[in-house]
């Protein structure tokens, strides 16, 4: 049987370039090569891509030769530039670990949709939306779901400290992995924190500080056809969850620590997997996706994020709920992969 030649994008320009590499290495280190032929793609933090043989740690600084997705569907395929000529590398599905920008905000997506070839993941529409954390909440809420109150600052525009009621976040309103979060209690905080976030957008978002347990949601499927993972529960010690940012995330977390399954009952983890189903599907999501939730004292259930790409490293929290519930990386590989080539087909 002929091996599925599968793209695995990573790195990326974004803030989350080395999350991304992590997350091809795991990949690399789990997929099937009885069944799938991996051919590996780095993009440089400057937006260079290279055919690489692995993510190994040294690649960027590696000889690769260019190649790069063509637009081009009777290509369908890799473009790979060496000694003043080109060659071509048939593609028969793309498992994109780009994260944050130009990965899930439906850049990439775009151009995955122009080359005909299937991929992992959230279309543009549904990368769009979850991506930008205001746009999420506004379709969420209309969707009759929970959100925190928030405003919106686009580029240059201000706000009177004062009449914020403290305490809040003010985040990049387009970023992930925690970069560029501040919790502010009090005015003369607002101004810097509001600074830190524009070096990651320029559009920000300030939202209220909700007070309960951080919870989320694997979701593997498309459409109507959904699989959850285990729900997850994270304690944090101190400050917020940003696990990403920290100096050896592989040995656990410096101010967190997960539960899976949460530590709560089973009637509300079975609650938990509905909520995050129907936000999945009110945002048209497809492939797989992270839906992450806050638990208030009172029971409610309020959206903090949904991450179209979540990671695949050794700590991610997504693989780490499939597991839970009876999934192996290499198990997730597939699957997501059969779901690409599925979505791919319903739409012809």
């Amino acid at each position: 049987m002929k091996k599925l030649a599968v793209a695995i994008l990573f790195g990326g320009e974004s803030e989350e370039h080395d999350v991304s590499i992590k997350s091809a290495k795991e990949i690399a280190g789990s997929i099937d090569t009885e069944n799938y032929q991996p051919i590996f793609v780095g993009i440089t933090k400057a937006g260079h891509w290279k055919l690489c043989d692995s993510p190994e740690t040294n690649w960027e600084q590696s000889n690769y030769p260019t190649a790069f997705l063509s637009p081009d569907k009777q290509i369908h395929g890799l473009i790979v530039l060496a000694d003043r000529s080109y060659q071509t590398i048939q593609i028969d599905v793309v498992f994109s670990v780009l994260h944050g920008k130009t990965g899930e905000d439906g850049v990439i997506q775009g151009l995955f949709e122009l080359s005909g070839i299937p991929y992992v993941g959230c279309a543009i529409q549904s990368s769009v939306l979850c991506m930008d954390k205001s746009l999420t909440y506004l379709v969420t809420k209309h969707a009759g779901f929970h959100t925190p109150k928030f405003i919106v600052l686009e580029e240059e525009e201000t706000i009177d400290e004062h009449q914020l009621n403290y305490p809040v976040f003010i985040k990049p309103a387009r970023s992930g992995s925690s970069f560029g979060i501040t919790k502010v209690q009090q005015p003369t905080e607002a101004a810097q924190a509001i600074e830190t976030a524009r070096k990651y957008d320029s559009k920000i978002l300030i939202e209220e500080a909700v007070s309960g347990i951080e919870v989320g949601c694997a979701v593997l499927g498309n459409q109507t056809q959904l699989i959850t993972g285990e729900v997850d529960q994270i304690t944090l010690i101190n400050g917020f969850f940003k696990i990403h940012q920290e100096t050896d995330p592989e040995k656990g977390s410096e101010n967190s620590f997960f539960t899976v399954p949460a530590a709560l009952s089973i009637e509300k983890r079975r609650e938990i997997q509905s909520t995050a189903k129907n936000i999945y599907k009110s945002l048209g999501c497809t492939g797989l996706a992270r839906i992450d939730l806050f638990l208030t004292d009172n029971g409610r259930l309020i959206i903090n994020e949904v991450n179209t790409m979540p990671g695949f490293t050794s700590y991610s929290r997504y693989p780490r709920m499939m597991k839970a519930a009876g999934f192996s990386i290499a198990q997730l590989i597939e699957t997501s992969i059969a779901l690409a080539l599925a979505k791919k087909t319903s739409l012809k």
